[in-house]
């Protein structure tokens, strides 16, 4: 006794340093736990002091209590699990669970089968097989929605849709193992008959033990709080539905998912807080570490040779690639963009705590062998540890603030306006083609926005009360007066236009915090503009730098190409400009490419792309998609387009800069959505 006493202090205590010293390090604290009982094991103490301290008289009470842990964390796991995550993502993830499910399962049965004679006997070979399928597609869903809720991840789109993914693999991997274990089971005396009540065992969970478990909520409303006796009656119902499980041969996890799944929902919502909250404190803080140190001190990385790095190499590669490369293809065959199809895989290749569950119970019904677990619990450690700085490269902080930005909008009913913001220069009245420029660009999206940003700078000397100060206010009143003017023009072509004008002391200090400050999508800035350098380098939107090259009154036309009130054809818009638009493509030239589209498409004027084989192979793409494109040298007349590098071409008029963490352009999606801007609309009739 005074030993197992002793071992729990040590667990414990290892478990809590190693868990917060996993956490410090970004990490889920079961990564520190699954470490210290590596650690505490063969694999450093070696025989003499684990031996002494965890021999094997001690592992059957630790383990003991390991799984009255997991017991508990099971049906907390079922009754966290968010039934309504997959309703309204339905098809997409389901589309994602399957491709992050069936990929890696087929690797992982054919990596077994190659594997198979050197762990397992003849007759253990198809639920070895099986295992080793489900162990690899299986996702740890309390270890994702750990990740999510520390990025705060959990309420954008990418985020709902993982966590709905996630649980649609759970079914899937505990479906499987529950097939697995009994296929394990089937050739012990009494199992092969009571692997049958399974399916009579859920059905009466469900139609009869789940209207009775809603029997909680009127009486827990009469008490005003969870009395003891109702927990009890909570815990007798879960280890009663545990011991019926394992008494199948099913395993004690199911029985507790199973029973956290069936708890009652409707109007239940603080019964379950206060159920949770007295099981979190026995089952998070004190048996579910010991579960994972237990599982660690199984671990015994010294009797691996040179053969068992091959087989954790291709265990390594079956995990991660299959995963990933299943859920990525399938979130591309629902048109999920790259970023967030990368992103979303590297999510669901977290494994954590789900994977040493079942690896634990893979090794407790003899379907692993000891060097095999060892191994997979490796992979479980590496693809956990993986998730974290993975997805932060993927999908940076400032994508995720400003998705839950557009998330709260949408929650208040407001939709995001395409804000184009136009850096104005003095003096005002003369820069209508530079407006009717970004109120092109503007007008790609619908609701857009075009702000008109202009600094004007404090006279020289002091100003007094007097004529002088009210010469200087005449003077700021004239200028918004003729950037009202500009505004009103992009407001009579569909784009909702304000003005952002003040005096300043510093105006290329200034407008830096001016641009940063209006949040655009795109910043249209000529480039003789104070501080010029200073607002195109701290600006993170896309960057539109009018050069000082050629005529703006040639190249951006004042009068509208596209009237709000109906539309001519191509080649007899009004205003429209017959020179056609180059652009210079080439490695990272999308962003200038899709201006130039937008420019081409929504003035009707003829799209000319050059540099070499890249642009050759964009300008056929885009002609398959209906686009007016050639590629070739730059026709005389042009307005010339080129990516914002150092390399970028003399003579080019527009110089774009890509936004940061910038997606690759979908191109099909972008003449879709352009050629909706210029469907012909009904004349308006005023009065």
């Amino acid at each position: 006794m005074d030993l197992l006493l002793l071992d729990l202090v040590i667990v414990l205590a290892a478990a809590r340093l190693f868990g917060a010293l996993a956490r410090r390090l970004g990490q889920p604290p079961v990564i520190g736990e699954i470490v210290a009982g590596i650690l505490l094991g063969p694999t450093l103490l070696g025989p003499l002091i684990g031996d002494e301290l965890f021999g094997p008289e001690m592992r059957p009470p630790l383990q003991a209590l390991a799984n009255v842990g997991l017991v508990l964390f099971m049906f907390v796991v079922g009754l966290e699990l968010d039934q309504k995550l997959v309703r309204g993502k339905g098809r997409i993830a389901v589309t994602v669970a399957l491709g992050s499910t069936v990929v890696p399962f087929v690797l992982g049965c054919v990596l077994a089968l190659a594997i198979a004679g050197e762990h397992v006997g003849g007759d253990r070979t198809l639920p070895f097989v099986l295992f080793m399928g489900a162990a690899m597609a299986a996702t740890a869903f309390p270890v994702l929605a750990r990740i999510l809720t520390d990025r705060g991840m959990q309420r954008i789109t990418l985020g709902g849709l993982a966590l709905a993914s996630a649980a649609v693999i759970d079914v899937l991997a505990w479906t499987v193992l529950a097939v697995v274990v009994g296929i394990a089971g089937a050739g012990e005396a009494e199992g092969q008959w009571k692997v049958l009540l399974a399916l009579p065992y859920a059905l009466v969970m469900f139609l009869v033990v789940k209207p009775l478990l809603a029997r909680l909520v009127p009486a827990y409303e009469r008490a005003g709080r969870l009395t003891p006796g109702l927990l009890s009656l909570v815990l007798i119902g879960l280890i009663g539905s545990a011991w019926a499980t394992e008494w199948m041969h099913v395993h004690f996890i199911f029985g507790a998912f199973v029973f956290g799944t069936v708890m009652p929902r409707e109007g239940a919502e603080r019964l379950n807080h206060e159920i949770l909250e007295r099981l979190e404190q026995l089952a998070v803080l004190l048996l579910l570490p010991m579960f994972f140190v237990v599982a660690g001190l199984n671990v015994n990385l010294r009797e691996l040779d040179l053969s068992s790095l091959g087989t954790l190499a291709a265990i390594l590669a079956v995990a991660i690639g299959g995963k990933v490369l299943g859920s990525y293809a399938a979130a591309r065959t629902q048109r999920l963009p790259a970023r967030q199809s990368w992103t979303l895989a590297a999510l669901l290749n977290t494994r954590g705590l789900t994977e040493i569950v079942i690896l634990t119970v893979g090794l407790q019904k003899g379907v692993l062998d000891d060097e095999l677990y060892s191994l997979m619990v490796v992979m479980a450690l590496v693809t956990t540890a993986m998730t974290g700085p993975l997805v932060r490269r993927l999908y940076p902080d400032r994508r995720v603030a400003r998705d839950i930005a557009d998330a709260e909008r949408a929650a208040l009913g407001v939709t995001a306006a395409h804000r184009v913001l136009v850096i104005v220069p003095e003096p005002p009245a003369e820069q209508a083609p530079l407006v009717g420029l970004a109120t092109t660009l503007a007008l790609a999206k619908t609701p857009s926005e075009v702000v008109l940003g202009h600094l004007r700078p404090y006279p020289a000397g002091r100003l007094e009360v007097g004529s002088g100060l009210s010469s200087e206010l005449a003077e700021l009143a004239e200028t918004l007066q003729e950037l009202e003017t500009l505004a009103a023009t992009a407001r009579e072509r569909g784009s909702d236009s304000r003005v952002v004008s003040r005096f300043s002391a510093d105006v290329a200090g200034e407008l830096p915090g001016l641009a940063s400050g209006a949040l655009p999508d795109l910043l249209v800035l000529p480039a003789g503009v104070p501080g010029h350098a200073g607002v195109r380098d701290g600006a993170t939107c896309r960057v539109v730098t009018v050069a000082g090259t050629g005529s703006p009154s040639e190249s951006f036309p004042s009068s509208p190409p596209l009237s709000p009130f109906g539309q001519a054809g191509p080649g007899s818009m009004p205003g429209s400009v017959p020179g056609p638009v180059a652009v210079h493509h080439g490695p990272g030239g999308d962003a200038a490419a899709h201006v130039a589209l937008t420019l081409a498409t929504l003035q009707g004027r003829p799209l000319v792309l050059t540099g070499g084989n890249r642009a050759s192979a964009l300008a056929h793409r885009l002609v398959r998609l209906g686009v007016e494109a050639t590629s070739g040298p730059v026709p005389e007349g042009a307005l010339v387009v080129a990516a914002d590098t150092a390399n970028a071409p003399e003579g080019a008029h527009l110089l774009v800069r890509a936004e940061q963490d910038a997606d690759p352009v979908d191109w099909a999606e972008a003449v879709s959505a352009l050629r909706a801007q210029v469907t012909p609309v009904a004349p308006v009739v005023r009065p």
